[in-house]
């Protein structure tokens, strides 16, 4: 059924052409892009000596919430918003659905096309398996909607539903399945407050036909309570789903078959190492498989602060990478290694296609304690070596003033990929 890895996009979507194998392909041309702000920076790539170069920088209409790139590699899709990032923010008034070029020999972005106005606040997007059409998510009010690709590429006129999609609470993150006959919205549902109780999470389940969308199941473990999840990948040659449960800090397995998704959520396992219990809130974030199939990575973010003598300084907690081995009979995710980003809040992070570089991006400067005293640990992005076994090195950060802005998305895009 599953067989859909032939480059590792922005997100760390794919689609392949062969079957995964434990053995690492040669990389490609890379470009990596990152945002501060409304602004985009290319970064060339090289994977052998683990660097970033840092290239041109386009400005996009507003601050950039998430990019997906089309299957041809010539076009990225960026979703932007003048809203604050969560619960409490204002609602911004300007909302964009963007298309930029990529220089197909230097990776280089260009504004490509006018902006498509979206009515809301997008958190993700992401394109059908044929790159026909653009699933966007929205968080505040939750919703999902799809958006028709043109024939040169720049987004164009919203997909008419034939009925309203059941978009839950608090969508994250919309995903295709890699047979393109089903989409997956991954709503987070709030936490419970002393001013308000739980909202429950799910994962909405629909139809997907040529960007019509049919309700089709909702997903919601004990009706979603004690259950929010952020994200979730598909395992490159099994009908496996790996999902990270944000609020919980877990991870868990989904299976698909032709006639939909499991309901069941299989090993649940905890993504924290244990050590950092206690005095910050810990959150679950993004989550990838490995190109080869045999491994998957999760970050573990913490960020809260508390006043030390009139200074915001970080509370404590685990910034890191859980790797976890995957069994491949049975799909059993085991944690092999827990590793600290060299960050505050590791809000993306992603794999190179051929599997040997892991990036991840920390999003805000944060004043930590070090020593006696104390320093700032910067926003940037820190490059790792993924071995063999999958575990990870620390190779280097690249630090990044941001000012008055935050860094929000991160991702990579093959530009070999054919």
């Amino acid at each position: 059924m599953i067989d859909r890895r032939a480059f590792l996009s922005a997100v760390a979507g794919s689609l392949t052409l062969s079957a995964a194998s434990s053995a690492q392909t040669p990389p490609g041309r890379l470009a990596l892009y990152a945002n501060v702000g409304p602004d985009l920076t290319h970064y060339d790539v090289d994977v052998e000596a683990l660097t970033l170069t840092r290239r041109g920088t386009v400005t996009l209409p507003d601050n950039v919430q998430y990019a997906w790139p089309h299957r041809s590699r010539r076009f990225l899709y960026v979703a932007t918003s003048n809203t604050a990032p969560g619960n409490g923010a204002t609602p911004g008034t300007a909302h964009h659905l963007s298309a930029l070029s990529i220089d197909e020999r230097s990776g280089e972005l260009g504004l490509y096309g006018a902006p498509v106005a979206l009515p809301t606040r997008p958190i993700h997007l992401s394109t059908d398996i044929p790159a026909q059409n653009i699933l966007v998510a929205f968080n505040r009010p939750s919703a999902l909607r799809v958006y028709r690709i043109n024939g040169d590429g720049t987004p164009g006129e919203e997909v008419r539903q034939p009925q309203m999609p059941d978009a839950g609470i608090y969508a994250h993150q919309v995903r295709v399945t890699p047979d393109n006959r089903r989409a997956l919205l991954v709503t987070r549902g709030n936490e419970g407050t002393s001013a308000r109780p739980e909202e429950p999470g799910a994962i909405k389940v629909f139809d997907y036909r040529r960007g019509l969308l049919t309700n089709e199941v909702s997903i919601a473990p004990d009706g979603g309570r004690a259950f929010g999840p952020r994200h979730l990948d598909f395992h490159p040659t099994k009908p496996w789903i790996f999902l990270s449960i944000e609020t919980q800090n877990q991870i868990a397995l989904m299976k698909m078959s032709d006639d939909g998704v499991d309901p069941r959520l299989l090993f649940r396992v905890g993504t924290l190492d244990g050590s950092h219990a206690g005095r910050a809130r810990q959150a679950a974030g993004p989550i990838h498989v490995h190109p080869n199939g045999r491994f998957v990575y999760v970050a573990n973010r913490a960020e809260q602060t508390e006043d030390v003598d009139g200074v915001e300084v970080f509370k404590g907690g685990e910034n890191s990478i859980a790797v976890f081995a995957i069994d491949q009979a049975t799909g059993e995710p085991r944690p092999i290694q827990h590793v600290d980003t060299q960050g505050i809040h590791p809000r993306t992070f992603h794999v190179d296609p051929s599997g040997r570089m892991m990036v991840v991006e920390h999003n805000l400067p944060v004043t930590v304690r070090y020593g006696s005293g104390m320093k700032t640990n910067a926003a940037g992005l820190s490059v790792f070596r993924v071995h063999d076994d999958g575990k990870l090195t620390f190779a280097r950060k690249y630090d990044v003033d941001v000012g008055a802005y935050s860094m929000f998305w991160m991702g990579i895009v093959d530009l070999d990929a054919s």
